[in-house]
């Protein structure tokens, strides 16, 4: 209740209506209610002393054996969005009431639509429909909906050559996001307004990412 309009960077955080502060009760904004997390590391069974390969000579174990391979998977479901009424001032002439919905949520979750663009929405023109303007006395609903969640795994190849007893050389292969697997962002969706419901052309449609494109590196590093 005490901050302006601009602070709340368009996610309805904001008390509309003073008289009845719980109308936007909700999850936070940055509520991520399910979130799972793995990591390994596998020393390849290949070489010198090792499943395949165990009699090798030297020149075979420094190019085939010693390899170790890491990662790190994880999922989540995604955060929570406000949809917006658009030209909504029907309780406070500074911030603008959310949509409310007339029946049951649409689907979300990432869907391409007109070709190849993305959307938050299964059908946006159905979605649409799903919601209606603010009364007076009425501040709306938020976070009612939820987002795309997160799928993402990092891995790394890497094994060491010991030159002497106090020299290593290190080659590491690093991937970051194997499966180029996006997550689209609500929260630019929501400030570019792509989320009000006033705006029929791109209702849903998202324009950011909060995910990188896949991304490697080689490094080979000497230890002494």
């Amino acid at each position: 209740e005490r901050i302006n309009q601009f602070e709340g960077g368009g996610f309805a955080s904001q008390v509309i209506n003073s008289w009845y502060p719980k109308q936007l009760r909700s999850v936070s904004d940055f509520n991520n209610t399910h979130q799972f997390n793995a990591n390994w590391v596998w020393e390849l069974p290949f070489g010198r002393a090792k499943r395949f390969g165990a009699g090798m000579n030297r020149i075979e174990n420094a190019i085939v054996g010693g390899w170790t391979l890491s990662g790190l998977w994880r999922w989540s479901s995604g955060y929570p969005f406000t949809v917006g009424s658009g030209f909504g001032w029907a309780t406070n002439f500074e911030e603008e009431s959310s949509a409310i919905l007339n029946g049951p949520a649409p689907k979300t979750g990432t869907f391409k639509i007109a070709g190849n663009i993305p959307n938050v929405f299964q059908n946006p023109a159905t979605a649409l429909t799903a919601f209606r303007q603010a009364f007076p006395g009425e501040s709306g609903q938020r976070n009612e909906l939820i987002g795309p969640g997160t799928f993402n795994i990092d891995a790394a190849l890497s094994k060491s050559w010991n030159i002497t007893e106090n020299q290593v050389i290190k080659f590491t292969w690093e991937t970051f996001n194997i499966t180029n697997t996006p997550r689209f962002d609500v929260g630019t969706m929501q400030l570019n307004g792509n989320n009000s419901i006033s705006n029929s052309t791109s209702f849903g449609n998202f324009s950011s990412t909060l995910s990188q494109q896949r991304v490697m590196e080689f490094a080979l590093r000497y230890a002494f």
